[in-house]
């Protein structure tokens, strides 16, 4: 494919919404020698453009969590309209990888440092038997569950709270810190501008349950919306409040297991196939095109 770089060209910054079957891919990050978002992104970006950024995204989704609206920036000289992109990118991504939308923004905005709030949803299929295609994007529950507990137990999750006892160790973190700025990636589940990476304090602005009809059962979605999130800390918030669905754990538990900032004293890690990323927000300025 001709290349449309040209060498005298100022650097644009773009801003890409993407949807991403997850089950597949090892996750957002670039990993050598396997299948990632991040590295599917950034050789269709080479074959359309012969330019090679490395898309940085919101935060980085880990291995079969799937996203319908992740947001990714980086810099190109090419000077391509961004429809032409967005159905160039489209032509030659893997099915499982659509691009949404495709603008020209502001040289101050990425990805991950400009975000004020994401949203994550959690999907629990419930019945007798998960149909196939449902499988790969639910965690199929036979057990019951009580929605008023799952209820009252997402309530306390919300405001400001130190969530390490939902806290996965990160083995990417000594990696990532010794790294340059300009190339981190963050958690799955990571923290935005509102919060430190070494902080494990985050505010949770929606906490809450819902049901829907799905064939041969039903699902429930847990959604959540906050300034940042740790590494696993939407699943283990999951894997807890299901203990407390199905009577094994009691309510009055969860401000102690808070209180004990200990990954141990909190419940199981819900598996990465229900896992979301809903969408990201950004201040008004980042929302508009530089003209």
């Amino acid at each position: 494919m001709a290349k449309c770089t040209q060498p005298d060209s100022a650097l644009q910054t773009w801003k890409l919404t993407l949807a991403y079957d997850g089950a597949d891919f090892q996750g957002w990050q670039v990993q050598p020698g396997l299948p990632t978002i991040q590295g599917e992104l950034q050789a269709a970006l080479g074959r359309i453009t012969g330019e090679t950024p490395l898309p940085q995204g919101s935060g980085r989704t880990d291995a079969g969590v799937h996203a319908l609206a992740q947001v990714a920036s980086f810099a190109l000289r090419a000077p391509i309209p961004p429809e032409n992109l967005r159905q160039a990118l489209n032509r030659t991504l893997p099915a499982a990888i659509r691009i949404l939308e495709t603008r020209t923004v502001r040289s101050t905005f990425h990805a991950r440092h400009s975000a004020i709030a994401k949203t994550y949803e959690y999907r629990i299929f419930r019945g007798d038997d998960c149909p196939p295609f449902l499988a790969r994007y639910v965690y199929a529950c036979p057990w019951p569950l009580h929605l008023d507990a799952l209820q009252a137990c997402a309530r306390l999750f919300k405001g400001e709270h130190d969530f390490q006892s939902f806290a996965a160790t990160d083995p990417d973190l000594a990696h990532r810190s010794a790294a340059p700025t300009t190339n981190l990636v963050q958690d799955s589940e990571a923290p935005t501008a509102l919060s430190s990476p070494e902080s494990t304090v985050r505010t949770i602005f929606s906490s809450a349950w819902e049901q829907r009809l799905a064939e041969a059962g039903e699902i429930l979605i847990y959604r959540v919306r906050g300034n940042g999130f740790l590494h696993h800390m939407v699943r283990n918030l999951v894997g807890t409040m299901l203990d407390v669905g199905r009577g094994h754990l009691a309510l009055e538990e969860i401000p102690r297991i808070l209180e004990a900032r200990c990954r141990s004293a909190a419940g199981p890690t819900a598996p990465a196939r229900g896992l979301f990323l809903h969408s990201v927000d950004y201040p008004p300025e980042h929302a508009a095109f530089d003209g």
